[in-house]
């Protein structure tokens, strides 16, 4: 992870490589170095340590869409109303703080919602031509570039989608769109198991997929199936870990006290029991849904229980991005038979 050391006199400085530009001990590793030089060289050294990345990378292909997205993550649910969608800007937005390149493209087609979680209701989205093709420029927020399907129909009006259709439309969030290089490209998906899920699966290499749950048992029901679709043979797309969301609820004016409305480590113990990661638990609290409807995911904020809860997330992500990229195969396109 060391390189570029140079000397002169009492002054040394090298450069740290870390595997991505998020990784969450980035301040610990650069005060460890400094800490090391003056304890084990000279005390009087003035060190300096510059902290780069080379971004880590699960593909092993050559796919002709988002060819310069380094990590592509599914977020999923089993069922709808887990706040999938919720989670999944609330983790872009946290990336993107900590200093990866972010993409999140909102593939629930049938019920998109990022456009409103991000403040972009009626943008207009602006294209640029390359080759005599026009490409939409995602908007970006929050350090984060955002495409979703409302951005691009009529609000107040129902679009009967069938199954062709639906698939025709996310594809063309990938391949209509000028993305650029991205560390992480986050896949908003619909809920359940059907049509958008096999193609995305078919159409760009998932690195892997992160599922979110509440936990009461209804739910995990359905989490279990949604995991399972990812494990299947004939998909194969690891499992990064699983969220709980709306774990307990915390009152603005008894902030030490824990509601747990919906049960208890019901994610946890599903996670233990496929021995899959626990991602971490977001509390349900009223700051969330409204920072969602307002433009502004919680996320903004600094230092605050709800945000730090998303941090924390974010950061087991990483974790497990790297540990996926650096232990199992390439990931490819799955061949989907028509």
């Amino acid at each position: 992870m060391v390189e570029n050391i140079e000397v002169d006199g009492m002054n040394v400085s090298f450069t740290v490589v870390l595997t991505t530009p998020a990784c969450p001990l980035k301040g610990l590793i650069q005060q460890a170095c400094v800490n090391a030089i003056i304890h084990f060289v000279d005390e009087k050294a003035n060190v300096t340590v510059n902290m780069t990345s080379r971004m880590t990378s699960g593909r092993g292909d050559e796919a002709p869409l988002l060819q310069e997205v380094k990590n592509i993550i599914a977020v999923a649910s089993g069922k709808g109303g887990v706040g999938k969608s919720t989670v999944a800007a609330n983790l872009a937005i946290a990336l993107a703080k900590k200093g990866a390149k972010v993409g999140l493209i909102d593939a629930d087609i049938y019920g998109p919602s990022q456009h409103i979680m991000f403040g972009a209701e009626g943008e207009r989205l602006f294209v640029n031509e390359k080759n005599g093709k026009q490409y939409m420029i995602p908007v970006e927020r929050h350090g984060v570039k955002v495409l979703s399907i409302g951005m691009l129909v009529d609000p107040n009006k129902a679009i009967p989608w069938r199954g062709p259709m639906a698939s025709k439309a996310l594809t063309q969030l990938f391949s209509d769109a000028e993305w650029g290089s991205l560390d992480y490209m986050l896949i908003d998906l619909p809920p359940g198991t059907g049509d958008i899920h096999i193609t995305l699966v078919g159409a760009v290499p998932v690195t892997g997929a992160v599922i979110v749950t509440t936990p009461q048992h209804v739910a995990l029901a359905d989490a279990r199936k949604g995991i399972n679709m990812f494990q299947i043979e004939s998909i194969n797309v690891p499992v990064l870990g699983l969220v709980e969301n709306m774990s307990y609820f915390t009152p603005a004016e008894l902030p030490e006290n824990k509601y747990y409305i919906f049960g208890k480590e019901g994610g946890k113990k599903l996670a233990e029991e496929l021995e899959i990661p626990f991602l971490g638990e977001i509390p349900l609290v009223q700051s969330i849904r409204e920072g969602g409807d307002s433009g502004s995911p919680v996320s903004l904020e600094d230092n605050t229980p709800v945000s730090d809860a998303f941090a924390a997330v974010a950061d087991q992500v990483v974790r497990q991005v790297a540990i996926r990229n650096a232990t199992k195969a390439p990931t490819r396109k799955v061949e989907v038979a028509h």
